[in-house]
């Protein structure tokens, strides 16, 4: 399981719950996070049914309405993740809707081949756009270091908690959109998109290595400012 000492007991070590139900998100942030005492967990491994609803204007705000599910279906701390790319050229769009920018039942290359179209015969200079990432970390209250680390409450035992306190941290990746697909690695927008510090032509996201990519995105930053936080509360 991400995060932790892998010699001491699973069962003795604080719990995390990451809003989510991807292995891979959930794999990539117990990476990013170092955690020294914590073990993270998704929702499936909890058991929990039903999703939030990610109607929010910005990524803090669909963060923490992921965070606040989470936490009031399980009664224990739980970290959320809203993220997204802005593009100059359209105004800061897709933004909220980058996973379903190509409409509802979107996949990573119709959305790609979206973007593309709507920048077709712009320069590179015209072609800046930013990866956004916004994690919010809920507290149940009360709530503190000392508290129990129980099992997911059932719906016999779930009773109401107090409003979560919500501690949020954004990172950004600063780029442009390439003219076209390069690489295969990454997902998203991975392909056609080029970090800043590449020239225009230059490597997408799509063609960095795992090692590459958690040094500089949008999600790495975000948690490298988060890691201290979770740290100071005991994970």
């Amino acid at each position: 399981m991400p995060g932790g000492h892998a010699t001491r007991p699973e069962a003795d070590r604080p719990r995390l719950v990451v809003a989510t139900r991807s292995e891979h998100k959930l794999r990539e942030l117990g990476e990013l996070l170092h955690l020294e005492r914590g073990v993270l967990l998704s929702l499936d491994d909890l058991g929990v049914p039903g999703e939030s609803v990610e109607d929010g204007p910005t990524f803090e705000a669909n963060a923490r309405i992921k965070a606040r599910f989470a936490v009031e279906a399980t009664g224990l701390p739980s970290l959320a993740d809203d993220s997204g790319i802005e593009v100059d050229a359209l105004g800061g769009g897709p933004g909220v809707r980058t996973r379903r920018y190509a409409g509802p039942s979107a996949t990573d290359a119709s959305n790609n081949a979206k973007l593309l179209a709507a920048l077709d015969g712009l320069p590179p200079d015209r072609r800046g756009a930013r990866y956004v990432c916004v994690l919010a970390l809920a507290l149940p209250e009360p709530w503190g270091p000392s508290e129990p680390w129980g099992p997911a409450r059932s719906s016999r035992t779930r009773g109401p908690i107090g409003r979560p306190r919500l501690i949020l941290r954004r990172g950004t990746c600063r780029g442009r959109i390439a003219s076209s697909p390069r690489g295969d690695g990454g997902f998203g927008y991975d392909p056609i998109f080029e970090p800043a510090s590449e020239p225009p032509g230059g490597r997408t996201l799509g063609l960095y290595s795992r090692e590459e990519k958690h040094a500089i995105s949008h999600r790495a930053r975000a948690a490298r400012r988060m890691a201290p936080v979770l740290r100071d509360l005991g994970f």
